[in-house]
């Protein structure tokens, strides 16, 4: 077995990211199999660092007045924006999304004002109206919102915004309520790219979970979206769900490569019935083995990478002509509160109940309650109830942490500069345990790269930890003794992006 640093020159190392060949190296999937149970525990997604479980009560309304007006001086960086619609007619066993089930439509009528009013709160902050490149709306289900609040939200983005043509206007819908008129909508309100929920084809799989939807709905939307000239068709996958094996999903990867999205995610499913009661629906002896539940995942990563989609990382992939693939390869890509994305690097706002912003430096959450969110606007206040403002050292980590999960490599003599450091003397301890994963060929390292194997992007969220500071400061406290079953703390890896 080789030393865990080589002193081979770097410009031999090949990239583990930049290849264009979409199939994945079989090799590394029988040594994940292996390593998987070994190495690979639960922990955080990093869609933020430091992560969402460090955010405290401290951030309010005038700490992020503060980030707003620093973001007015960084004109004219153009902005992100995420909407929360967390309205959904019927409960889906898994979700662990911050959502309320309701038929009544009155109650999304004045959420949506409450929202227009937050827009033009955080807006006048800024001081004039910036241009987006990058929006997002999720849920619940944001197409829950009838054609007039749709286009009341829309036009109250408008009035405060600018969403600029070439950039990426994404929204999530449920295939179940939507038909060819509310695309054609979607269309002329100026989304461009849609993520369709589909977890899995399989009936019996659809009926534990309560969603059942049929693949006639779910294809007739990606055809209405192609027909309209969307420019990108997304599609979740969950495994891990109650009665899933792996040629049941095998069956749903099928019927989901016979309508070729654009994009894919496959989240493995979380079964935290103490942290989300609706899951106590689900029974657990109905859940997949550990080992099945990984089959699984390797065979969806086999299946997807031989069909042509270019493994991102995570829990993401992409067709290689795909924005997000594209960003890959030309060393662009960076992670945001909705995962993998594109144009991650600007100042995010976010807008409705428990919408995170990430603004100059600072990490702010909204009132997760309508009631508290419409208190807190009714007052003249902006619904903050926690944040992090975030240290040097924190903007470090995240940036290295950002660069091993979406690029695969770091240049540390260009991180030195950046950050006037001598790399090996902060980051002694980091480096000791790096080594230790190379051991598990997991990633190869020179004085002046780090470079992550295809193993490796299989547990890069392990690699990432090693630079987590919060992470270290909690192994060195006395552990105490273990909580009962229904008080325990539990950050759960669901859609980490919109649960806290």
């Amino acid at each position: 077995m080789s030393a865990p640093m080589s002193d081979t020159p770097d410009t031999a190392i090949p990239s583990g990211l930049a290849s264009s060949s979409t199939a994945f190296d079989r090799t590394a999937l029988a040594d994940f199999r292996e390593l998987a149970g070994r190495i690979d525990g639960n922990g955080p997604r990093y869609t933020s660092y430091p992560t969402a479980d460090r955010f405290h009560g401290e951030v309010g309304d005038a700490a992020y007045r503060r980030a707003l007006d620093a973001c007015r001086a960084n004109v004219p960086a153009p902005l992100s924006l995420y909407v929360h619609i967390p309205f959904c007619e019927n409960i889906c066993y898994y979700c662990g999304c911050n959502k309320i089930i309701t038929k009544d439509h009155t109650r999304s009528a004045r959420y949506v004002d409450y929202l227009a009013r937050e827009m033009a709160m955080a807006a006048e902050q800024l001081g004039e109206r910036r241009a987006v490149m990058q929006s997002h709306w999720g849920g619940g289900t944001p197409t829950f919102l009838d054609p007039v609040e749709m286009r009341h939200v829309m036009s109250a983005l408008h009035k405060h915004f600018e969403l600029l043509p070439e950039g990426e206007h994404a929204i999530e819908i449920d295939p179940r309520r939507v038909g060819d008129d509310r695309m054609e909508l979607l269309g002329e309100l100026g989304f461009n790219r849609i993520s369709l929920g589909v977890q899995d084809f399989d009936p019996e799989v659809q009926q534990a979970i309560h969603r059942v939807q049929s693949y006639e709905e779910t294809n007739g939307v990606v055809r209405a979206a192609r027909r309209l000239g969307f420019r990108s068709i997304s599609m979740d996958l969950i495994y891990g769900l109650p009665h899933q094996t792996t040629q049941r999903f095998s069956a749903t990867i099928d019927r989901v490569l016979e309508m070729r999205p654009d994009r894919l995610s496959v989240y493995s499913y979380a079964h935290l019935p103490h942290v989300f009661k609706p899951q106590r629906r689900i029974d657990p002896a109905a859940l997949p083995p550990a080992a099945e539940k990984l089959d699984i995942l390797v065979s969806t990563i086999e299946r997807l990478t031989a069909a042509g989609y270019v493994y991102i990382g995570m829990d993401h992939f992409a067709l290689p002509n795909d924005d997000l693939a594209i960003a890959q390869r030309e060393g662009r890509l960076q992670r945001n509160f909705q995962g993998y994305a594109t144009h991650a690097g600007y100042d995010q706002l976010g807008f409705g109940v428990s919408a995170i912003g990430a603004v100059a430096g600072h990490y702010a959450q909204n009132a997760r309650t309508t009631d508290e969110y419409y208190a807190a606007l009714d007052k003249g206040q902006l619904p903050i109830v926690r944040g992090f403002e975030t240290s040097e050292d924190d903007r470090l980590r995240k940036f290295i942490i950002g660069e091993l999960m979406c690029n695969g490599t770091l240049d540390i003599p260009a991180v030195e500069a950046s950050y006037s450091i001598n790399f090996a003397q902060k980051f002694a301890a980091e480096l000791v345990d790096l080594d230790k994963l190379a051991l598990d060929h997991l990633l190869r390292r020179t004085r002046n790269r780090i470079e992550i194997t295809p193993l490796g992007r299989l547990l890069v969220r392990r690699i990432a930890m090693v630079f987590d500071h919060y992470l270290r400061e909690d192994a060195l406290r006395p552990k105490p003794a273990a909580p009962a079953a229904n008080d325990a703390k539990v950050i759960p890896l669901v859609r980490y992006s919109r649960v806290v």
